[in-house]
């Protein structure tokens, strides 16, 4: 009971993430009321979404998607209290202020492929996609924003100085968030205007939450003098003979 106790205390920074007892409900019931036939349904296009071609690749950094996040949480949890409160009040504040604008402004898209014209397991995937995630709802794109934000809060953090020279993470998140925002468009699950209103809400929040909410609060650098002590890391400070 002691050490139960204890362990409670040392993470009961843990408490924003009850934040998604509001966020699933609200985003399961905006997908109920708000259906893909739905009559005050405002459809997202624009030119651009037409240049843009079917590729059934992008299915793997899109799914990637739903490990990257709970990853940079998880790394921020265990490493900094007060960057981790960032991120939450980062990624909150902006899915909060999506579901606000689907709420008010019912949007959708008219995009989706009804025949690909090929099978492979990739295809399977995406079909799989598109029965499990109605095309409503969808500007601006959580799944873009969210990206943004977490890679921003990642690099940000005091942690990565770790890997200096060889910062694979930060590359490696880079990378992936790009291939993230691009497989939305890809895969025609967003248009290349809810896109650009992630990237807009993500930076416009990040001058909010950075600049603002969080720019007095102190993010000590972490004190490891050997990197092997670091459990996470230390593989990746490894240096080429």
């Amino acid at each position: 009971m002691y050490k139960l106790k204890k362990e409670f205390r040392k993470y009961k920074h843990a408490w924003p993430l009850l934040y998604v007892f509001i966020y699933m409900p609200w985003f399961i019931l905006l997908e109920t009321v708000i259906p893909a036939d739905y009559s005050g349904l405002h459809i997202i296009h624009c030119a651009l979404d037409d240049i843009i071609p079917f590729c059934e690749w992008f299915v793997i950094p899109y799914l990637l998607w739903f490990l990257y996040i709970p990853a940079v949480f998880v790394f921020l949890f265990y490493h900094s209290k007060n960057e981790f409160y960032r991120l939450c009040a980062y990624e909150f504040t902006g899915m909060t202020i999506a579901l606000l604008v689907c709420s008010i402004y019912p949007n959708g898209l008219n995009l989706r492929l009804s025949e690909i014209g090929r099978d492979n397991l990739l295809v399977d995937l995406v079909h799989f996609l598109y029965s499990n995630d109605t095309p409503t709802n969808v500007c601006p794109s959580i799944h873009v924003f969210a990206t943004i934000s977490a890679h921003i809060c990642l690099v940000k953090s005091p942690h990565m100085k770790e890997l200096h020279p060889r910062q694979h993470i930060k590359k490696i998140s880079l990378i992936l968030s790009v291939l993230i925002c691009l497989s939305t468009m890809f895969l025609k699950q967003h248009s290349a205007i809810d896109v650009f209103a992630g990237i807009l809400l993500a930076f416009i929040l990040y001058f909010i939450v950075f600049k603002w909410w969080f720019a007095k609060v102190t993010f000590p650098a972490p004190k490891i003098k050997d990197p092997k002590q670091h459990q996470v890391l230390y593989f990746l400070n490894k240096r080429k003979k």
